[in-house]
């Protein structure tokens, strides 16, 4: 009896502790509906958990592309966002810098579709008014800068009111399949400032950063103040030079008492005399 009653518990404890072998509750076979509890995803970071978004803008400097950022809320259609923010046209203080757009007043988007890395672009016919042959060019690059900015656009074909465009305006500007940022590549200017941007405002240190076709490679920077005195100048090299385009960046140092206007400069200095060439001012707000 004494043997019976051991080996009656050892079974009895052997089936509750036994593995789950396929016909047991909960193995895979188990057709006994199971309430699933989630956890919660997390909250977005950056820009995304106020709603907004950066996206980038070009518009145009002298006779060069201008590298701007500009925020609105996030959308889906980011493309179709980004370009709309492009037909607005430069920020008053992006204005006041001498920042201007190639692009005619009262151009509205028609519609934009995405179809194999090819972003069509359907603009009104006041995309094509006026201009000579350096503003149609230009105002095509913007489009084509600003639409390539995401990884899933890789060309723009052109629409004017429904039709497809093979070539542009009086200029006879031929656009032979989808147009992408290498074509557009001499609109670059010399040195480009990506950080900081028109009215930003910044501390000690302030990172400079961009793209830079430059004798040698060499980019000087230039701190000003309100009253236009130097704070600080130095110099950096970018990535390739004279004759290829690099990248530069560059943590500059200054000091300031108060917090007061100033200026970011960019520049080349000429191998003749060692004056200021190629020179892109950036205003900015400066911060102790």
């Amino acid at each position: 009896m004494r043997r019976f009653s051991l080996l009656l518990a050892v079974l009895l404890l052997g089936g509750a502790c036994g593995t789950n072998d396929g016909d047991s509750p909960g193995a895979a076979g188990d057709t006994t509906s199971t309430t699933v509890v989630s956890s919660p995803s997390p909250a977005p970071t950056g820009s995304e958990t106020a709603g907004t978004t950066d996206y980038e803008v070009w518009f145009a400097y002298g006779e060069s592309l201008f590298f701007s950022r500009h925020s609105e809320r996030t959308m889906e259609a980011a493309a179709r966002t980004a370009i709309e923010l492009l037909l607005a046209g430069p920020s008053s203080q992006e204005d006041a810098a001498g920042v201007t757009t190639l692009i005619p007043e009262g151009t509205e988007l028609r519609d934009l579709s995405l179809e194999d890395g090819v972003a069509t672009v359907d603009l009104s016919s006041e995309f094509d008014d006026g201009g000579g042959s350096l503003s149609m060019q230009m105002r095509l690059a913007q489009v084509v800068y600003t639409a390539t900015q995401f990884q899933t656009v890789k060309g723009v074909e052109f629409r004017l009111d429904g039709e497809p465009v093979e070539t542009f305006s009086g200029e006879g500007i031929v656009l032979d399949g989808p147009q992408t940022r290498k074509d557009y590549e001499p609109l670059l200017p010399a040195i480009l400032v990506e950080h900081p941007l028109v009215g930003d405002r910044v501390s000690s240190p302030v990172t400079v950063s961009g793209t830079a076709n430059t004798f040698e490679a060499t980019v000087g920077i230039r701190i000003l103040d309100a009253d236009g005195k130097k704070l600080k100048e130095t110099f950096t090299t970018a990535t390739c030079g004279t004759g290829c385009r690099g990248d530069y960046t560059k943590d500059v140092s200054f000091t300031v008492t108060e917090e007061q206007p100033g200026y970011i400069e960019v520049y080349e200095s000429s191998a003749e005399d060692g004056s200021d060439t190629k020179l892109v001012r950036i205003p900015v707000t400066l911060e102790p």
